[in-house]
């Protein structure tokens, strides 16, 4: 089974610092087309701010997004893997929770972000090996 670290590797870490406001942070997300960044105190991982934070906690709570720091609503002290972590325990720890973003850490280094999608496409790009190796095996039996 295939590592967590296999996944992300050679990607971008995504995140901000704590004193951020939740207007630049959005602002940041839509650039790079993210659903959720890590939010660090120097270099150690604090929290995670999603797409869900800012329709919850800022959006429908009518908090202005200016003057609102991301560490006042970010998910605070999330659950975390570690690189080693094996792709089919994410995905078990992400439905058991119902988390879509997965932060990678080695202790409170982080080192990815994991999303759902990121699982999703892995897992297609399986099944269509799989289908293809099918479709050679009947062809060469035919």
């Amino acid at each position: 089974m295939e590592r967590i670290q296999d996944l992300v590797k050679n990607r971008d870490v995504y995140f901000v610092h704590e004193g951020k406001s939740v207007l630049e942070t959005a602002k940041y997300m839509a650039e790079r087309n993210i659903g959720a960044v890590a939010v660090l105190r120097g270099d150690e991982l604090v929290g995670i701010f999603s797409e869900r934070d800012l329709m919850k906690r800022v959006v429908a709570a009518g908090r202005d997004l200016a003057s609102t720091k991301v560490e006042e609503v970010m998910t605070a002290d999330p659950l975390v893997v570690s690189p080693q972590a094996h792709i089919g325990e994410c995905m078990r720890v992400m439905k058991e929770n119902s988390f879509r973003h997965l932060p990678i850490c080695e202790g409170r280094k982080v080192k990815g972000l994991l999303s759902l999608r990121d699982l999703l496409l892995h897992d297609l790009g399986e099944k269509d090996g799989e289908i293809q190796t099918m479709r050679a095996y009947i062809a060469a039996g035919s």
